[in-house]
């Protein structure tokens, strides 16, 4: 079977849908703004895009992104929850830092190369609250388990995966 794919879809990492889980096909990736942002329509009409929260950035991992808003890129790293961008701005872009920072979760795609009977443990290495474990298999490689309630959407499990198959969510319970 032969997929194609146009040039611009190929360019937007469109073609990685054929990848995701049924869920997943046909969404959108909405932009990971930073931790405690507001909702989304809030947070861009609020954002003067002074670029503040980037360079303030402990982990460097806010990239300036379409419009000139400010987005975490997991690739360059984790969030350590610093509220350094919270404490940069000046606009009332972001909720109290007394809620939770975000309700992201790392998912695993069914690209995990444990899932293909390969060994890696690379996300459970990074993983500095334990919510990646493998399991072990008799006469099978560990088979990956993700525990949604210690997972704090840090991102640290993202930039080591070699096959790319963590992604970042919201909170649904039946992608677990």
């Amino acid at each position: 079977m032969e997929h194609r794919v146009a040039r611009r879809q190929f360019l937007r990492g469109e073609f990685l849908q054929s990848l995701q889980s049924p869920k997943l096909k046909g969404q959108r990736q909405q932009a990971i703004r930073p931790p405690w942002a507001q909702e989304e329509a809030l947070f861009t009409a609020a954002c003067t895009r002074c670029d503040n929260c980037i360079r303030f950035c402990e982990t460097q991992i806010l990239i300036r992104a379409q419009g000139g808003f400010p987005q975490v890129d997991f690739a360059r790293g984790e969030c350590t929850f610093c509220m350094k961008c919270v404490q940069a701005c000046e606009q009332p872009v972001f909720r109290s830092t007394e809620e939770a920072p975000w309700q992201y979760k790392a998912q695993i795609r069914p690209t995990c190369l444990a899932r293909h009977n390969i060994e890696c443990r690379s996300c459970e290495d990074s993983c500095g609250q334990r919510a990646i474990r493998f399991v072990p298999v008799l006469k099978g490689v560990a088979q990956v388990r993700l525990d949604p309630e210690l997972c704090t959407g840090c991102g640290a499990c993202l930039g080591t995966c070699p096959a790319d198959a963590i992604a970042m969510g919201g909170v649904d319970k039946e992608a677990f």
